[in-house]
């Protein structure tokens, strides 16, 4: 949409709780606010939207232009997002469904609202579905929401476990200089990804759990600690990646397959033990 347009819908959203009147009327939009890729300065976009579950998709259609939205480019680096739908505002993780769950996807949104089906239909670029995950609050999650959490924690672990994926895939492939700038791409997103989940889960999710399971206080400060080492992990990966261009991908394979063997511990441990704590309290 062009800029003046946009500006007047934000302004009529935020002026009416969400509600559109004159030319807009009838739309059942959101705005989405994002962190730029390279900027760093917050943008806030209206986006059409589809609920799936507790989560909502929005498409990067872009109105079938062959670019990626700008606001898509920025949640690939910055996938922490802040949503506004109506008088509710929250934040979210961002994440690109890839492969057949896009197809899914993008299948029920099509469903939905038709007109998507027009915008790929006007270019050979795949529009990107992106699923948004809200954040839990930092200092109570209703108890109806958990059961839908347990889920949730399962489904973010398996897209970032699909990102290492990725970066293993980048990181096997003969070095050109577009590797390196998908091998950064990746691991911008995982990475921010990651620093958000566990940021989540160390303000709101496990106090919230610690306060109803005492006894569990061992497995919180575990996943504490395991946090940290990742982060420190995190901190040298991204070192390396700043030197790609100097030393190639293939420097980067035994920090990579180090983080990636204590990543995988660290989502099964979270899963075996956090899981089933979500849906007894859910229960």
């Amino acid at each position: 949409m062009p800029l003046d347009f946009n500006v007047k819908l934000i302004e009529e959203f935020r002026t009416n709780a969400g509600r559109l009147g004159g030319p807009f009327e009838g739309w059942v939009l959101l705005l989405l606010t994002t962190t730029g890729a390279v900027s760093g300065r917050e943008h806030t976009t209206p986006l059409g939207f589809v609920e799936d579950g507790d989560r909502l998709l929005v498409v990067g259609s872009a109105g079938g232009s062959d670019r990626h939205p700008d606001w898509y480019r920025n949640i690939l680096v910055n996938p922490t997002v802040t949503v506004e739908r109506g008088t509710d505002t929250w934040q979210a993780t961002a994440v690109a469904a890839t492969g057949a769950e896009r197809d899914a996807l993008f299948a029920k949104v099509v469903a939905a609202a038709p007109g998507y089906a027009d915008y790929q239909r006007a270019t050979t670029r795949v529009l990107p579905v992106v699923v948004l995950h809200r954040i839990p609050v930092s200092d109570y999650t209703p108890p109806n929401r958990l059961d839908a959490l347990a889920d949730e924690l399962v489904k973010i672990h398996d897209w970032l476990r699909g990102e290492l994926a990725a970066l293993a895939d980048d990181l096997a492939a003969p070095g050109t200089a577009e590797l390196t700038v998908e091998l950064r791409r990746h691991c911008l997103t995982f990475c921010a990804g990651l620093a958000t989940h566990h940021g989540g889960e160390d303000a709101g999710l496990f106090p919230y759990l610690a306060r109803e399971f005492p006894g569990k206080a061992e497995v919180f400060a575990r996943l504490r600690a395991e946090h940290d080492t990742v982060s420190r992990s995190l901190g040298e990966l991204r070192g390396l990646l700043a030197r790609v261009d100097e030393t190639g991908p293939e420097e980067l394979r035994p920090e990579f397959d180090r983080l990636r063997a204590e990543l995988e511990a660290h989502f099964a441990y979270e899963e075996a033990e956090i899981v089933p704590l979500l849906k007894a309290a859910a229960g």
